[in-house]
């Protein structure tokens, strides 16, 4: 709790994400929690990769929307099959799909499984904005990754 945002990759790799740098209905993007005490993120292992999504808040529904900033939605980017990087966006669906086994996640319904062998969904992470910043409110709603880890 506590730990601010920041970008996996691309341009703004290890910049803090504001609610404004997600647009809703963008694609997701890939994110590390990043510890605002000893300046560093939290990037020691892939299973601390987390998936951001905005919508539009009144599309989300009120399980989702307690566990939202502004519509913005947090996910562990961790299959809860066999712990692969879920990253493969289908604009055409709206669906995340992880490359390897092929589930797939709708990230506006609580990023719940509709296709795949991935047993349950992937665990929320509650956010806030603080200060401008997009803040973690609370721990992971459920255990990340598969049964095995």
């Amino acid at each position: 709790m506590g730990d601010l945002l920041v970008f996996f990759d691309g341009d703004h790799e290890g910049t803090v994400i504001k609610p404004a740098d997600l647009k809703p209905n963008d694609p997701p993007i890939l994110a590390w929690a990043f510890d605002p005490e000893k300046k560093v993120p939290r990037d020691g292992s892939r299973l601390n990769q987390i998936t951001m999504m905005r919508y539009e808040p009144v599309k989300l529904d009120p399980e989702e929307a307690a566990n939202a900033a502004d519509g913005i939605v947090a996910y562990s980017a961790i299959c809860t099959h066999q712990q692969c990087t879920v990253a493969d966006w289908l604009p055409a669906q709206q669906i995340l799909r992880c490359p390897c086994h092929q589930s797939e996640f709708d990230l506006a319904l609580g990023a719940k499984v509709i296709a795949g062998p991935a047993p349950r969904p992937l665990p929320a992470l509650p956010l806030k904005v603080s200060d401008g910043a997009l803040v973690v409110a609370a721990p992971f709603t459920s255990r990340i990754g598969g049964e095995k880890l």
